[in-house]
């Protein structure tokens, strides 16, 4: 059943007239499952070779989790959902948001179909502000307050390199959360 749920995504064209490069729904889950990592939208390079998180924001996160690119790309172990499923197009200074239309449309059906989540990683600000009810304004704000959520929902920033000077202004988040998550995913995988 989640199969078949992932082939219509993966066949999905609702927004196609919108997206500068086509569509491509980038997506990785599987019933066993015990993470899921929800992030913002493919970039243009995850569009191109339609592997989720294959960038240097993967190679963060992954770090951050503490596991390698085989085990990150185990569907059975870690599920891979963005807010938008295909490349949103270029901003003026940066990617732009993730479509409006993917989240409403699939979330929830895929997320029924994957009963044995224990851990989700909300990466960035349209995950959180979608998932998380009553949060902080801001993003540090939030992921300052992830106790208040964990373990079911874990708020992080986007692992981008363009948020280097963040991490560094933030050194807590290194300190507390990331040895938090990686004990949490050795527990699950």
């Amino acid at each position: 059943m989640l199969e078949d749920l992932l082939t219509k995504i993966r066949q999905c064209r609702q927004c196609e007239p919108e997206l500068a490069l086509g569509a491509n729904p980038i997506i990785q889950a599987h019933q066993d499952a015990q993470i899921l990592i929800i992030g913002q939208a493919p970039g243009t390079r995850v569009h191109h070779c339609s592997i989720p998180w294959n960038d240097p924001s993967g190679d963060r996160l992954r770090t951050w989790l503490a596991i390698d690119k085989e085990t990150f790309y185990d569907a059975r172990k870690v599920a891979i959902m963005p807010m938008g499923l295909c490349y949103p197009g270029k901003g003026s200074s940066g990617d732009l948001p993730p479509r409006k239309e993917c989240a409403p449309l699939w979330h929830q059906s895929v997320l029924e179909l994957l009963p044995n989540i224990k851990m989700t990683l909300l990466i960035g600000q349209y995950a959180q502000n979608y998932y998380l009810a009553q949060k902080p304004k801001t993003l540090t704000d939030t992921v300052k307050a992830w106790r208040s959520w964990a373990p079911q929902y874990i708020p992080l920033p986007h692992p981008s390199p363009r948020n280097s000077l963040w991490l560094k202004r933030n050194p807590w988040f290194e300190a507390d959360v990331v040895p938090f998550i990686r004990q949490c995913v050795q527990q699950q995988i």
